[in-house]
């Protein structure tokens, strides 16, 4: 057995330089902790256990399973895919040269009216997130995470970088972590590929379609086909069945035509490990599903850089 208070394996708070970002980046805890223990300490059928001994006082101890990153996860609450699709890669790459002590906490972020069929439901499900947010930060942080992914394609109902530039940067200044963002991420994967060609494939109406061309277009991409399965409520996205997403890529996006240098997946409850992993050996070119990528530059800007099995090829290779 090992000795409960060997030499921490996590520093208490370290500064990391994003390998992606290139920004300093403090990651508080998760670090080691003195158990608080309420008096008579451990009991044995309601009294002291004579003989155990403390498990605090003088010792600290890491979190038994985040004990090397502790990452804090918002979603909308409707999402049933992201924390699937997150933590499927956590126990698929669970080796001590993976993602061991790698762990997630998720906060759901609570939009009373999921519908997204019209312009104006759009505005008011923009209004309920980021209202949302709000709350969900100050749950998340009761965990004590190092460092946030939000797992929100703010494209689908902010047109353009500015908005979401603008957005994001009030929800990173509700505290005092660093943040994991679509946008961010999309770009840096999208350059380690040197790719401008892209196709998007989306769970969004035309509208959504639009604003999602038009956030990457604004960093520099050129979006030559589109792809929106016009999902009318959020918590339908999940339900989109593989077949289609499948159908969409192989038919609608990479085609010979389109000429794409990747193909590019918006909509974080629309689940897409499963098909990258299928398809790009067949079409040749990166799939980047949102959940994947966003995860992937979580973990490089945090120091984690060991290639990952199950998200497709970015994951493996860079």
């Amino acid at each position: 057995m090992s000795d409960p208070g060997e030499t921490p394996l996590v520093p208490v708070g370290e500064v990391v330089t994003g390998a992606l970002s290139g920004r300093r980046i403090v990651l508080p805890g998760p670090g080691h902790t003195v158990p608080a223990l309420a008096p008579p300490g451990v009991v044995l059928n309601g009294r002291a256990a004579d003989g155990f001994g403390p498990i605090g006082a003088d010792r600290a101890y890491p979190d038994a399973r985040s004990f090397r990153r502790k990452f804090g996860l918002l979603v909308p609450a409707t999402n049933t895919s992201t924390e699937h699709e997150l933590w499927g890669l956590v126990f698929g790459n669970s080796g001590a040269n993976g993602l061991r002590g790698v762990g997630l906490h998720t906060t759901p972020v609570v939009t009373p009216r999921p519908v997204l069929a019209t312009a104006a439901d759009l505005d008011r499900y923009r209004d309920q997130f980021l209202g949302g947010v709000r709350e969900a930060v100050r749950a998340a942080l009761l965990a004590d995470p190092q460092y946030l992914i939000l797992g929100m394609s703010l494209e689908h109902v902010l047109p353009g970088l500015d908005p979401i530039r603008a957005a994001t940067a009030e929800i990173e200044g509700l505290c005092d972590r660093t943040w994991a963002t679509w946008h961010d991420a999309a770009r840096a994967a999208l350059t380690r590929y040197r790719a401008t060609r892209i196709g998007l494939l989306t769970p969004f109406d035309a509208t959504g379609n639009r604003n999602a061309a038009r956030l990457f277009a604004d960093m520099g991409f050129e979006v030559v086909a589109s792809v929106g399965f016009s999902c009318a409520h959020a918590g339908h996205i999940a339900h989109v069945p593989d077949w289609a997403k499948e159908r969409a890529v192989l038919e609608l996006l990479a085609t010979p035509r389109n000429r794409l240098d990747a193909v590019v997946q918006c909509g974080t409850n629309m689940s897409l490990v499963d098909v990258a992993e299928r398809l790009e050996p067949q079409i040749g070119i990166p799939i980047l599903g949102i959940n994947a990528v966003t995860f992937w530059y979580a973990l490089r800007e945090t120091g984690i850089a060991a290639p990952l099995v199950g998200g497709g090829r970015l994951l493996r290779e860079f």
